[in-house]
């Protein structure tokens, strides 16, 4: 009978024994997980630091497209920034790296802009000469219509999009500025055949998706202006610069190897379709002297 307690206690001992010891293992797993994990992340902030004065975009070796990302390279470091970012709401990081507040500040400077530039609801449909400086000056980008000199499409439409400002919030020209860089496709098709249409949709803003109109509904009102790409002059730089960096504030920080230069659209036609019962052509004198308020 004592034999049996004693093997009995003995049994009890060795299932606490080994309980302990499974809990102790995974205590330690965990402390191991944490470790890695922390190892990790350290890892990649001293990656994301060391690379911080690369540039965002690059540019391929043809001319396909001018802004495609340098595809593994960006894909971690945007995985690194959005990690990064939340530890920071955390307070877990104090030091941040300079393409982390290069991303901030382009955010912060792209909300802030679109703040100065709050669009007013857009005006009558009978007032078109007004809806097209409405649409000339609250719209932020447009697509860029060119003859090709492409190989493949020699001689065909090709469409771009763009972004574009026709001046500084409050200080409409009615005349469309961009900044371009000569590897772009569309610039390589305008030293061939300087002629292009840039068309504008109220369906870019909630106007139309709050009213429920289709973009092909007439009434959401559509814009082509159409007329010769020209670089913008010398005396006339302040301005185009003024009215670009204003309203699209990153492109201050775009990598200055693509030789960005300044081009406006000088128009000869302006076309719009803002209702039933047909389109529009407003006359030049009428469409300059008219304003967007």
């Amino acid at each position: 009978m004592k034999t049996v307690t004693m093997s009995r206690d003995w049994r009890t001992v060795f299932i606490k024994f080994h309980f302990l010891l499974a809990i102790l293992a995974v205590v330690l797993c965990i402390s191991d997980g944490h470790t890695t994990i922390k190892a990790v992340l350290q890892n990649v902030e001293g990656e994301l630091d060391n690379n911080s004065n690369e540039a965002i975009y690059v540019f391929p070796g043809d001319t396909a497209s001018t802004w495609k990302r340098a595809d593994s390279a960006a894909l971690a470091n945007g995985n690194a920034v959005k990690q990064r970012e939340h530890r920071l709401e955390k307070g877990e990081v104090k030091q941040v790296s300079s393409l982390y507040r290069l991303f901030s500040d382009q955010e912060r400077e792209t909300k802030a802009s679109a703040g100065t530039q709050s669009p007013p609801p857009p005006p009558p449909h009978e007032e078109t000469a007004r809806t097209a400086r409405y649409m000339a000056h609250f719209s932020d980008w447009g697509h860029l219509a060119t003859i090709s000199s492409m190989d493949k499409i020699k001689g065909l439409p090709f469409g771009n999009i763009f972004s574009v400002s026709d001046g500084p919030p409050g200080n409409s020209t009615g005349i469309p500025y961009f900044y371009v860089t000569p590897m772009d496709n569309t610039v390589v098709d305008l030293r061939s055949f300087p002629m292009a249409s840039l068309t504008f949709s109220e369906a870019e803003g909630d106007y139309c998706r709050k009213n429920q109109f289709d973009p092909e509904d007439p009434r959401c009102a559509r814009l082509t202006l159409t007329g010769k790409m020209v670089e913008v002059p010398p005396e006339e730089l302040d301005f185009a610069m003024a009215a670009m960096f204003s309203r699209h504030p990153v492109m201050k920080k775009w990598p200055p190897g693509h030789h960005w230069f300044f081009m406006k659209l000088d128009l000869v036609q302006v076309w719009l379709q803002n209702w039933f019962g047909g389109v529009s052509l407003i006359p030049l004198d009428v469409y300059f002297k008219t304003t967007p308020y």
